[in-house]
């Protein structure tokens, strides 16, 4: 379960302004990509249409065989985890945030949830633990503080498609390669979109997409890209960059 299919999708915020063009992907069940490309490229939009915050153009998307247009929002949104960059909290406590999208989750699993994450020991640093109230938007918290909370509720509802983007953006990166462990073992037999934004995330990947221009530039393994892609060596060189993170 869990296979995502673009058949041959156009899609662009304005007529005059394509973003994707007949772009066509097919992910097993269980599979990791990394979608990668320079900025403007069309990578969130990909996540966006999977969503349905968008519908496209032409074409379709499809998760199990079902164009996503036939499924209730409420019933698709429900089958896919997402960890945007700009990370939502509510004002509430920890566990709340954590456990919203399945009420019935323990203490135990919040924690286990929180340890994937790499979040359990800052938690456990705040005044009252997980029954802290972090504030409306969490902004009590760093910006990589709330990205580990938001990734903790991601895998608490156990969704059939996870969707990472940019997940690890905000995070320092002495705890990268802690979160970086955690998303290998939550990506495991898992159908994950990764987009990605940081070599190490890629890697992870089972295949990497290069989006060049909204169409699909190559697509291959990380390590056979960066042996035989010029462009997909520009694009990972333009990622190296230094980029201000929270802890």
């Amino acid at each position: 379960l869990g296979a995502v299919k673009f058949d041959h999708v156009q899609f662009g915020y304005s007529p005059e302004q394509p973003v994707l063009s007949n772009f066509t992907l097919d992910i097993a069940g269980g599979e990791s990509i990394a979608i990668v490309g320079a900025t403007g490229s069309g990578k969130s939009t990909v996540a966006r249409l999977l969503l349905r915050f968008y519908d496209t153009n032409s074409g379709h998307v499809f998760l199990d065989g079902v164009d996503v247009r036939k499924l209730k929002l409420r019933d698709l949104r429900q089958q896919i985890g997402v960890v945007f960059e700009d990370t939502v909290l509510f004002n509430d406590t920890v566990a709340h945030n954590i456990g919203f999208a399945k009420s019935t989750a323990s203490q135990q699993d919040l924690e286990r949830a929180a340890k994937l994450a790499g979040a359990h020991d800052f938690i456990g640093e705040l005044p009252n633990g997980y029954e802290t109230v972090i504030g409306e938007r969490g902004f009590s918290l760093s910006g990589g503080q709330r990205q580990r909370i938001a990734i903790a509720r991601a895998i608490i509802a156990d969704p059939r498609v996870l969707v990472l983007d940019d997940a690890t953006s905000a995070v320092d990166p002495s705890k990268e390669g802690e979160i970086r462990e955690a998303m290998r073992t939550v990506m495991s037999g898992r159908t994950t979109i990764v987009i990605a934004h940081r070599p190490g995330t890629i890697a992870l990947a089972d295949r990497v997409v290069l989006l060049d221009g909204g169409t699909i530039a190559a697509i291959g393994t990380h390590e056979h890209l960066a042996a035989t892609n010029t462009r997909y060596r520009e694009v990972l060189a333009s990622m190296d960059q230094p980029k201000k993170v929270a802890n």
